[in-house]
C-alpha cells in the first residue's frame, strides 16, 4: 500500500517518492513551508519534521548544534536517501542516449580500475604482437628498412649456414642500424651506428665484414645493417 504524502496526504508512488523527516513526499510537494520553493535532499533544512529553505529556516537562540541522537539519525537517513536517489536516477537513465554521471568516490574508484585493466590489456597485446613480429623492437622501427631476406636466427630445415670466408679488402662500407649480440664464435657483435668495413654478401640473410670499432671480423645479419652514407677515409 502506498503511504500518504506529508503535505497533500495523497498516495505517494515509488517513482516519485521522497523519504525525509520521517515522512513520504511527492517531489512537487517537498517544498519550503513558507515560500513554497522546491527543495531537494541537499537544499532542505528540517525543523519539527517540516522542510524549510535556508532563508526561512526558523531561527533559534542556540548557536551551537549538538550531535544529539536525533540529529545523527537524520544525518544518516539523509545520506541513505541521497544514495537511493542516485541509484534510482542511474537505473532510469541506463540504456538511454545519455546519462548524468556524478563524480563520486565510488565512480572514481571504478574509473581507476578500468584504466588499469585497459593498460594491462594493452601491454598483453603489445607483447603478443612483438613475439609474432619478424622486425626488431619498436624503438628501432622508425629507422627500419625492409629486410632483404629472412631473419638471421631462422635457418631453413636441412640447410647449413655457410662457413665464413674472408673477402678481399676494399669491399663495401655499411653502418649498423640496430645492436646485435653474436650468438656464435664466427659472428660479429654490433652496436647501433658501428661502421662495418669490407662487407661482402654471403647469402640472402648474412654478410661478412669487419667492425671498425672492435676490429672483429666475421658474419653479421644482413637486415641489421645498411650501406654507409659516409665516404671512405
Amino acid at each position: 500500500m502506498n503511504p500518504p504524502c506529508g503535505r497533500c496526504n495523497k498516495p505517494v508512488y515509488p517513482t516519485e517518492k521522497i523519504n525525509c523527516l520521517d515522512k513520504y513526499w511527492h517531489k512537487g510537494c517537498f517544498s519550503c513551508e513558507v515560500c513554497k520553493m522546491a527543495l531537494s535532499m541537499t537544499t532542505y533544512k528540517g525543523f519539527e519534521k517540516k522542510p524549510y529553505c535556508s532563508m526561512h529556516y526558523p531561527k533559534t537562540s542556540f548557536t551551537i548544534v549538538t550531535d544529539t541522537p536525533e540529529n545523527l539519525r537524520l544525518k544518516q537517513q539523509t545520506q541513505l536517501n541521497s544514495q537511493a536517489l542516485y541509484k534510482e536516477d542511474f537505473e532510469k537513465n541506463r540504456g538511454k542516449g545519455f546519462s548524468v554521471v556524478v563524480d563520486t568516490p565510488e565512480m572514481q574508484r571504478l574509473k581507476k580500475t578500468q584504466d588499469q585493466i585497459s593498460n594491462i590489456k594493452y601491454h598483453e597485446e603489445f607483447e603478443k604482437s612483438r613475439i609474432r613480429s619478424d622486425a626488431p623492437p619498436p624503438e628501432n622501427r622508425q629507422e627500419q628498412m625492409e629486410p632483404s631476406g629472412p631473419r638471421p636466427f631462422s635457418q631453413p630445415a636441412g640447410q647449413m649456414r655457410p662457413a665464413p670466408v674472408a673477402p678481399p679488402s676494399g669491399g663495401n662500407r655499411y653502418q649498423a642500424m640496430y645492436s646485435y649480440t653474436a650468438a656464435e664464435a664466427d659472428e660479429v657483435s654490433l652496436q647501433e651506428g658501428d661502421l662495418i668495413l669490407d662487407v661482402e654478401p654471403i647469402d640472402a640473410g648474412w654478410m661478412f665484414g669487419s667492425n671498425q670499432r672492435t676490429g672483429q671480423r666475421g658474419l653479421l645479419p644482413a637486415n641489421y645493417v645498411r650501406p654507409s652514407e659516409n665516404p671512405p677515409d
